[in-house]
């Protein structure tokens, strides 16, 4: 009896363009069908700094990965340098208690110079008002800058992704990084396996994987529908028609040269359903591809936050 799967059922279906061409869908099948028994294990291209933790739950996870993210902003200031914080709008819960524990300590953030990692946008680049409710320099006004209270980033110090202000990133984070300060990335990753809104598909634009690493930016970037339905789950409230089709967003040529990074997946949504199931296992353990941005972040030094229902088995289930 023949075996029906997507792989033997994808020729000829709708599809069969759907998918990124660079994408190796039995690598995929394969990195999803580890056991939850291995799915921590180490592989051969993670770097040796690279650590991952497990997480009972979301709120276990915001708190986990907020505390890391105060634990290194405070760990540079202690050392005396400065700090370009490439800043990631998604996940958001860990920010609260990034806010909580360096309040607690008193720590002052005028050492931080934040990147916002993307915006919205059309296919000229223009941003959402900052204020609009969907943008990402508003949430993170709401949820990190303005909660710091009187040890907040300086206002002249934050950066966010409009088609003026991004190219100027590189030049920013350089001199920083030349004066002895450190790039410190925070990352969630997207179905797609999106680092920033760094889609899959852009890898068709480059001649070889050096190339590819050392893009720095896109304006105007067009998204993968793949994206355009995840982010009306977890942020448009089901609404599709709402979200731009573009967007700005730091490339390879960024977020690769981080001195660390703090990043991971929370996309457990309950009744037994996930959104990153495929996102976690691929990102581990596919190896680093263009095709496959996330794919990156394990040959980076950093921790990798996982919620433990992440973890599999992903088997199918009618819900």
């Amino acid at each position: 009896m023949m075996e029906l799967n997507m792989m033997s059922t994808i020729k000829g279906s709708m599809l069969e363009n759907f998918f990124p061409a660079g994408w190796d869908l039995q690598k995929i099948e394969d990195c999803c069908a580890t056991p939850p028994e291995h799915a921590l294990d180490r592989m051969p291209h993670w770097n040796k700094d690279f650590r991952t933790e497990e997480c009972e739950d979301v709120a276990s996870f915001n708190m986990q990965m907020g505390y890391e993210i105060a634990k290194q902003i405070k760990r540079v200031r202690d050392a005396g340098k400065q700090m370009a914080l490439i800043l990631s709008v998604g996940p958001m819960g860990m920010y609260q208690w990034a806010v909580y524990f360096l309040r607690d300590w008193n720590c002052s953030c005028d050492h931080v110079w934040g990147f916002n990692m993307d915006e919205w946008s059309d296919a000229e680049g223009n941003t959402l008002p900052s204020d609009d409710p969907g943008a990402f320099q508003n949430a993170m006004e709401q949820n990190f800058y303005g909660p710091l209270g009187d040890l907040t980033v300086p206002p002249s110090q934050r950066n966010f992704a409009t088609k003026d202000n991004l190219p100027l990133y590189p030049e920013k984070i350089q001199k920083i990084k030349d004066g002895g300060g450190e790039l410190i990335t925070i990352y969630g990753i997207g179905r797609c396996f999106h680092i920033a809104f760094w889609e899959p598909h852009f890898a068709a634009d480059y001649a070889n994987v050096e190339e590819w690493k050392k893009a720095p930016y896109r304006v105007g970037a067009k998204l993968h529908p793949m994206t355009i339905e995840q982010n009306s789950l977890i942020s448009f409230k089901s609404r599709v028609t709402l979200i731009p089709a573009r967007a700005n967003t730091i490339g390879p040529g960024l977020f690769l040269n981080s001195d660390y990074c703090i990043g991971g997946v929370d996309g457990a949504v309950g009744r037994g359903m996930n959104w990153q199931g495929m996102t976690f296992f691929v990102t581990l353990k596919y190896g680093p591809d263009m095709w496959v941005p996330s794919s990156w972040m394990p040959t980076l030094p950093g921790k990798f936050f996982v919620v433990k229902e992440l973890e599999g088995p992903l088997v199918p289930e009618c819900n």
